[in-house]
C-alpha cells in the first residue's frame, strides 16, 4: 500500500490569531496554536528559549484576533494545542507521545481519503521571520510572510469514538474532552515511535528554518507556491485543472479552503516527503 502525504495547514494566519506565527532569530519556527477555549492558555506554554508563549507573543503584538474581533493579550487566553509535537511545550505524563486531533467535515475528507496508519502529516503555516530590536523580539519588516512546513507526524494508529481504552495521559489535549469525546466525527491521531522507512529519527517533530522548507514562491504572496515540478503527476485534493487552485503555469496556487491537501498516487512525492524529513530533521525539542 501506498504512503499518502497530507499537506496540512495549522496555526496562526490573518483570520485565527491575525499575524504570522515566528521564525525567531536562531532559527526556531514556533507555530502558534490558534485561540480556542480549553484547558490550557498561552501562559502554560513553554517556549524552547525557557519563555512562555504568552511573552513571546506580547513581544510580537499586544493584541490577538478572535472570533469576534481582536482583544489585548492577557494570561488568561486559552489556545488549541493541536498538533502538539514539541515535548517541552507542556508539562507531560509518562507515555506522553505526539497528538494530532482533527474532527467535522476535516476530518471525514481525511476519512474518505482513507488516510491510516503510516501515513505522513506535513504542517505548514504563515510564518514571518523576527529580528531582536531594543531587547524585543520584532517582525522583520524587511521579510514578508511565508508559507512553511515546520513539523511532520506518521500516524502509528488512530483513535475514534467511542474512544474505549484512551489513556489518561491524553486527558490533556482538546481533542479528548468530554465534548469532543461524544462527537462521533472527533478522531485522535497517535504518533509512531519512529518513522517506518527510519527508525533512527522520531516519528513526529518539528524543523528549524530552512530556504528548502519554504513553500511560497519568492516574490509571490504566501499561497502561491513552488511546488517541485514532481507534484505535477500527482493528486492533490482540492486542486484540480477544473478548479481556480492548481498549477497556474509558474506557480501552484494552493487552496484558501481545507486544512488538509492530500497527496497520493505519485510515488516520487512519498520520496520527497521522506528525503524531506531526514534532511531537516534536527532532534527533537
Amino acid at each position: 500500500m501506498r504512503m499518502k502525504v497530507i499537506l496540512s495547514r495549522k496555526g496562526f494566519d490573518s483570520s485565527y490569531g491575525g499575524f504570522p506565527s515566528p521564525i525567531l532569530p536562531d532559527g526556531v519556527m514556533l507555530s502558534l496554536p490558534i485561540p480556542s477555549k480549553s484547558s490550557i492558555a498561552y501562559s502554560d506554554l513553554t517556549t524552547p528559549q525557557g519563555g512562555t508563549y504568552l511573552d513571546l507573543m506580547l513581544q510580537l503584538k499586544d493584541k490577538i484576533k478572535l472570533k469576534k474581533g481582536s482583544v489585548l493579550l492577557t494570561p488568561q487566553i486559552q489556545c488549541h494545542l493541536d498538533p502538539d509535537l514539541r515535548a517541552s511545550a507542556y508539562p507531560r505524563e509518562k507515555g506522553w507521545k505526539p497528538l494530532f486531533g482533527q474532527a467535522g467535515a476535516a476530518q471525514g475528507h481525511l476519512k474518505k481519503e482513507g488516510v491510516g496508519e503510516g501515513d505522513i502529516f506535513l504542517f505548514f503555516g504563515l510564518f514571518r521571520k523576527t529580528v531582536r530590536k531594543d531587547g524585543r523580539i520584532v517582525f522583520d519588516r524587511e521579510t514578508p510572510p511565508v508559507h512553511v512546513i515546520y513539523g511532520y507526524f506518521e500516524i502509528q494508529r488512530i483513535h475514534t469514538y467511542p474512544f474505549e481504552g484512551l489513556p489518561g495521559w491524553m486527558e490533556y489535549h482538546p481533542h479528548s474532552s468530554k465534548g469532543s469525546r461524544s462527537d462521533r466525527h472527533n478522531a485522535i491521531y497517535l504518533a509512531s515511535e519512529a518513522l517506518s522507512f527510519n527508525p533512527g529519527i522520531p516519528g513526529a517533530g518539528t524543523f528549524d528554518f530552512r530556504p528548502s522548507l519554504v513553500l511560497t514562491k519568492p516574490g509571490y504572496s504566501a499561497s502561491q507556491w513552488a511546488l517541485p515540478s514532481l507534484f505535477r503527476k500527482a493528486r492533490i485534493t482540492y486542486h484540480s485543472e477544473k478548479s481556480s487552485y492548481g498549477w497556474k503555469g509558474e506557480y501552484f496556487q494552493s487552496a484558501a479552503i481545507g486544512q488538509e491537501f492530500v497527496v497520493s498516487g505519485c510515488p516520487k512525492v512519498e520520496a520527497w516527503a521522506k528525503r524531506l524529513i531526514e534532511t531537516n530533521y534536527s532532534g527533537m525539542t
